[in-house]
């Protein structure tokens, strides 16, 4: 079974600037061995798909069907070290809990905005008001008041590029059903922060806070949350399963992005569109996946 075709951003915090309790939870889980960015989309898919069969269901992974979190709930973290990060960040270790029940707790909200009534009462055994009761009170669960990781499913949100240096692209190679194929980028936080914080500033003067302005500003308050000392990771996850080995090496996904931020301050508008025909080339044959399966 493939992958899950799900991208990531994801925010390592140093270990230290953790509040307890989470940072006991996260000390007890290094202690039993940490997910790897391999195995992260399957494990995801198992906890979800468990608590859609039990019977009776839960609303969500990690919960009894009172929607109390079970005592056996899975805890996973993820972690790297300071000195896989380009830049300062630490001290180490950098972790990154999965945060798996308030994400479906949020995912599950969002469903409810764009499905139809026939589809939502399949899926969702209880109604909206009690669906977004129970995610409210889980969010508020979170002692950061944020998710440390936020994915999308077929493609990447093309204003994620903007937070990374398109240089810093870790890319490995194997067969497409291998789970270490990769592609990714890190960032220390202080510099995602600065490369947000610039791009909403010159896309929201040239194109308006809608669109790509509104999901820098909404990433921006988000990388807020966390420890001036972490690490930022955009990932393609499973979407690298659907890409041959020259189409991943001859991406310029990150290049355009940013090349497109540095066309809008200097007003080539020229630049923009050669940049802009590139990348929807390339992700749009991702949308095309999507709509025929």
């Amino acid at each position: 079974m493939p992958r899950p075709f799900v991208a990531y951003l994801r925010v390592y915090e140093p270990l230290s600037a953790l509040d307890a309790p989470l940072a006991d939870q996260v000390r007890k889980a290094l202690e039993n061995g940490v997910l790897s960015r391999a195995d992260v989309g399957a494990r995801e898919r198992e906890l979800w798909l468990r608590s859609q069969l039990a019977r009776p269901r839960r609303l969500l992974p990690g919960e009894r069907s009172d929607g109390r979190v079970a005592p056996d709930a899975p805890f996973d973290v993820m972690t790297i070290s300071p000195a896989e990060v380009p830049g300062e960040v630490g001290p180490g270790p950098l972790v990154c809990p999965l945060d798996l029940r308030p994400r479906s707790a949020a995912a599950l909200v969002g469903f409810l905005a764009t499905a139809t009534g026939p589809l939502r009462d399949e899926a969702v055994a209880v109604g909206p008001e009690t669906v977004r009761a129970r995610a409210a009170a889980v969010m508020a669960e979170l002692t950061g008041g944020a998710v440390h990781v936020i994915s999308t499913t077929w493609t990447v949100p093309l204003p994620w590029f903007a937070l990374v240096d398109p240089d810093a692209r870790r890319i490995v190679l194997a067969p497409r059903d291998d789970p270490e194929r990769q592609v990714s980028w890190r960032v220390s936080m202080a510099d995602a922060r600065a490369r947000t914080a610039r791009a909403h500033r010159v896309v929201s003067g040239s194109l308006g806070e809608d669109g790509p302005a509104k999901v820098l500003a909404d990433t921006g308050r988000w990388l807020d949350h966390f420890a001036p000392g972490s690490a930022v990771e955009l990932d393609y996850g499973g979407l690298v399963q659907l890409v041959d080995d020259q189409d991943l090496l001859e991406d310029t996904s990150a290049a355009d992005v940013n090349a497109i931020v540095d066309a809008l301050e200097e007003g080539d508008a020229e630049e923009v569109a050669l940049r802009y025909e590139r990348l929807r080339e390339f992700w749009g044959e991702f949308a095309r996946r999507e709509r025929h399966g």
